[in-house]
């Protein structure tokens, strides 16, 4: 069941630039705004995270692939509907809109690309776009590219928008994010109907210079116990620099066997060694010929590994050059004997801070400008997509890198698909595969010449509803009075700067 939702709360007019009086909702519309990075610190290190190391993580990201495509079967005449007056807000002025015959379609320089970790730990992209507001900072795009569905944390980590994104280059900066907004429905119950997202942005950053230190001596010649003392000593660290590149090395002590307790690490010695541990008399083999180490009275902390081998690695028998292996024969067969113990483990800081030197490069709207809104539009209305495609068709073949934006053109349908928990969404013809083009915005009275227009939906899934295992359909939530309500709210709040 969905939840009825009165009417009232928030005062229309937020916006100076409405173009049409908006009907206000109850904020009971909007979800508890949730923080991305909430201070000017934490935002330079996911700016940092994204910058460092030649950008390679911005360069090695894939597209996100969660709830992507949706069977055929459901995808069906669903029930959208306005529930109020139509209307558009954040005017981008007095346009006449494109149509799909037009050769060349101008791309509009507010989509890019949303970067972040995902719940493999690994990072990930969809496409978005900025959204006029008050104080030009606000990117709409898929709420599952926002908010973790996967894992179930709040949000995805180290979230950042790219205006113009092509292969490292980030031509109008780095925009990391501050705050998600999103629909009550979407945030509790995942309702498909309501899978889109506002965030606003801090202003966007570029690098000026990159120095690289190494570590602070007093973690890079200090030993820990254990490998939470030196998780914590790690992120004490990350907590210090926006740049830390490094890793957590377990180091063996090769003089002392591990005590009750102790974290250990399994390591094959010479048999001079094992005896010298192990208090082991030398010339005593016979454990090694009968392959029975009972004779060890050190518990689990030492031993023989018995494998056999054949004649060829047998050779003369005896033991290896390197004393770590004693080579023998029983009951006609050639066996190998090995040494090990476990060692107590220390464990150490290895890596270098990258110090990235970054600056203010101004607000979002401000270098790209932002689409404006538009709200229980009439189904059957022309709209513009624009995203960054990626992947191939059920088919096999692959028509889109991701690489570049790319645009598609159609009337709105009535849609809906129960596998993502929606039942009210809008259908558009297009060829865009799924992994890349999620979050692709649909722009409705798109301007050829301003690049402008209102933003009426965000692909949350695609499908290939012929059967010819070709995509030929996105589909996206139907924005109505309430999709108002969260883009309001959203962009009554200011992020200010990192740096």
């Amino acid at each position: 069941m969905k939840r009825i939702l009165a009417l009232g709360g928030v005062a229309a007019g937020l916006l100076a630039a409405a173009a049409v009086a908006a009907p206000a909702q109850a904020d009971t519309d909007v979800a508890p705004p949730v923080n991305l990075a909430n201070t000017n610190f934490a935002a330079k290190q996911v700016a940092a995270f994204w910058y460092g190391q030649n950008k390679a993580n911005l360069i090695n990201a894939t597209p996100y692939n969660v709830e992507t495509t949706v069977p055929a079967k459901h995808v069906s005449t669903g029930g959208a509907s306005a529930d109020s007056k139509a209307g558009v807000v954040g005017s981008s002025g007095d346009q006449k809109a494109a149509t799909s015959n037009l050769k060349n379609v101008n791309l509009p320089k507010t989509t890019g690309k949303v970067f972040f970790i995902g719940a493999d730990n690994k990072p990930h992209w969809c496409s978005a776009t900025s959204v006029q507001s008050q104080y030009k900072n606000l990117v709409a795009t898929a709420g599952h590219c926002v908010y973790d569905t996967v894992s179930n944390k709040d949000t995805l980590d180290k979230w950042v928008f790219i205006p113009g994104y092509y292969q490292g280059k980030t031509p109008w900066g780095i925009y990391v994010g501050k705050t998600a907004y999103t629909h009550y429905d979407y945030d509790v119950y995942e309702d498909g109907d309501r899978d889109y997202a506002f965030v606003t942005v801090y202003n966007g950053v570029q690098v000026t210079g990159v120095a690289v230190d190494k570590v602070k001596n007093w973690v890079k010649d200090r030993k820990f116990e254990t490998k939470a003392e030196a998780e914590k000593a790690k992120k004490d660290l990350e907590l210090k620099t926006t740049g830390w590149s490094g890793e957590i090395v377990a180091v063996p002590d090769h003089r002392n066997l591990a005590k009750h307790g102790e974290e250990s690490s399994k390591g094959y010695v010479s048999w001079d060694d094992f005896c010298r541990l192990t208090g082991w008399a030398k010339e005593n083999t016979d454990a090694l010929v009968r392959g029975d180490s009972t004779d060890v009275k050190l518990g689990k902390r030492a031993g023989f590994t018995i494998t056999r081998v054949s004649k060829q690695e047998y050779g003369h028998g005896g033991f290896s050059s390197d004393g770590k292996s004693f080579y023998y024969t029983k009951d006609n067969g050639y066996y190998k004997a090995q040494f090990w113990v476990l060692f107590d483990v220390d464990y150490v800081l290895k890596g270098k801070i990258v110090d990235i030197a970054l600056k203010d490069v101004g607000t979002l709207g401000g270098n790209v400008g932002g689409q404006g809104l538009a709200y229980n539009q009439k189904i059957g209305s022309a709209v513009f997509v624009f995203g960054y495609p990626s992947g191939s068709h059920p088919d096999g073949n692959y028509a889109f890198t991701g690489k570049t934006l790319k645009w598609a053109y159609g009337k709105t349908f009535k849609a809906a698909a129960p596998a993502l928990k929606a039942e009210e969404l809008v259908g558009v013809k297009s060829s865009f595969t799924g992994e890349g083009s999620i979050g692709s915005s649909w722009l409705y009275r798109y301007s050829n010449t301003k690049r402008l227009g209102y933003l009426n939906g965000v692909t949350i899934a695609v499908s290939d509803t012929d059967g010819n295992k070709r995509i030929d359909t996105s589909v996206s939530p139907y924005f109505d009075g309430e999709t108002l309500a969260v883009y309001q709210y959203a962009a009554k709040f200011a992020s200010g700067k990192i740096v």
